[in-house]
């Protein structure tokens, strides 16, 4: 059976991904300028070889006429005499038509040669003409004159055969030099191309980095004004834009951490109650016990819901303070895998592993790690097992990161679901499939926040064994061995 191609994936890897827009600006100004030059080229090429064949023309039709006037007076001896006479003229292919028949002076340009046009214009018409026609593989110019006879039934003629080998070469030279004027044209073009890109990008640049700096927390950030009227009203729409952000994020969170904060009284107040009842358990009906713990988990998963509420408002407010300090990397995750809600969860610890040291906030990162653990507790399925050892393409050389996984045997993660777990209130389709109402959504967040904070990363991928199940992995920059 064979399988239907998806038009949108075979598109994806037949069309190429477009060029960078400092590459098209640059491109496109060394086209611009390849394209001048090669018109500039042609022209002048053009024009000077004309020029040369034009002078050369008019230099060789020169020279057949005076020869012609030497020699026609001779045209009425001997074949000897004329011979003689046309190799003292010094040129390379004068000939002559006389009673009927050629009288050459060498054997480099015979009668043969002079093509049937020519001849019959000149001797049978008595018109002179000149031919420009390629010979052996050379062009040349043949002249060809009328000789008034003294015998009316005679007819005499003078011919003179003038290579162009020497426009040819002066050509060529022109040629060269012009291909390389065009190489240089392009050049530069491709340098002032490349100089446009620069500053056309510049601004854009200034944009992304801008950008970037308010995605990772810094929302002061703003652009510079510019003197270019374009570009002014561009920084002044990104700072309008920065500016309404911040306030945004900074009302959210104020709010967040306000509701969290008065949500603590009523809290502390309610825990304090369910202290009083837990106390008098033995002296209340069953029905009664069991609504009192009902609310005591109620009671405790709001408390760690504002508690998370709390931590994800530092964030936003940037009030975070890490208070780092040197772990051993094996040993930290043994204690907090110890005082987590799975502290009888295996531990896989490579041999580097053992001696591998993070500098970290401790207890933020054991927060993370135990987050990791109940979402695994409560989302997935058990055994759960946590990995400690080096990325796999550090093998073999001094590693840089360590990576901290935690594995379980649920359902897994949906790969475009991915992502999404790590964002505030996000809940897989996993858990609302199975209709599990425990936690809402903060817990991932929180370990994103947490490990960029300590200049690493987190995400999820599939067991590496093959079975079915999720693997949470924290990539830490180590501290050193």
């Amino acid at each position: 059976m064979v399988a239907a191609l998806d038009p949108r994936a075979v598109a994806a890897r037949v069309v190429p991904r477009r060029l960078g827009l400092r590459l098209r600006i640059t491109f496109g100004f060394a086209i611009g300028a390849f394209a001048l030059s090669a018109l500039f080229a042609g022209i002048t090429y053009v024009l000077t070889r004309s020029a040369l064949i034009r002078q050369r023309d008019s230099a060789a039709v020169a020279l057949a006429y005076r020869d012609a006037a030497t020699v026609g007076p001779t045209l009425v001896a001997d074949n000897q005499a004329i011979t003689r006479k046309l190799q003292d003229l010094g040129v390379l292919g004068p000939m002559a038509w006389v009673r009927d028949q050629w009288v050459i002076s060498s054997a480099s340009y015979t009668g043969d040669n002079i093509p049937r046009a020519l001849r019959d214009q000149v001797i049978n018409d008595g018109q002179p003409a000149r031919m420009i026609f390629n010979l052996r593989g050379s062009a040349v110019i043949a002249v060809g004159i009328p000789i008034p006879s003294p015998v009316a039934t005679q007819r005499l003629a003078y011919f003179e055969i003038t290579p162009l080998k020497e426009v040819g070469a002066t050509l060529r030279s022109v040629g060269a030099a012009l291909l390389g004027a065009s190489a240089m044209t392009t050049s530069m073009g491709m340098l002032l191309g490349r100089w446009a890109a620069n500053r056309a990008v510049r601004p854009l640049s200034d944009a992304a980095r801008a950008a970037k700096a308010i995605a990772g927390g810094r929302l002061d950030t703003r652009l510079e004004p510019d003197d270019d009227t374009g570009l002014k009203e561009l920084s002044e729409a990104f700072n309008d834009m920065a500016s309404a952000l911040q306030q945004r994020i900074e009302r959210d969170a104020r709010f967040a951490s306000d509701v969290s904060h008065e949500l603590r009284s009523p809290l502390m107040t309610l825990s304090a109650s369910i202290e009083v009842m837990n106390a008098r358990r033995d002296e209340m009906p069953e029905r009664a016990v069991a609504a009192l713990d009902l609310l005591s988990a109620d009671v405790v998963r709001f408390q760690g819901l504002v508690e998370d509420l709390l931590e994800i408002s530092r964030f936003d407010a940037g009030a975070i303070r890490l208070h780092r300090e040197d772990q051993f990397v094996a040993e930290f995750v043994r204690q907090a895998v110890a005082v987590s809600s799975v502290p009888d969860a295996p531990i896989a610890i490579s041999e580097i592993g053992e001696e591998m040291v993070v500098r970290v906030d401790k207890r933020r990162m054991a927060r993370a790690l135990a987050n990791l653990l109940d979402n695994a507790r409560v989302y997935g399925a058990a055994p759960i097992s946590v990995a400690v050892g080096e990325p796999p393409s550090e093998r073999g050389g001094p590693p840089a990161h360590v990576l901290i996984a935690v594995e379980d045997r649920g359902i897994g993660v949906a790969p475009e679901e991915r992502n999404l777990v790590f964002e505030r209130f996000a809940r897989g389709t996993g858990a609302r499939r199975r209709g599990l109402g425990e936690g809402a959504g903060l817990g991932l967040a929180l370990v994103d926040e947490h490990v960029r904070l300590h200049g690493g990363r987190v995400w999820v991928e599939d067991r590496l064994d093959g079975e079915a199940g999720a693997r949470f992995v924290i990539e830490l920059p180590l501290e050193s061995e």
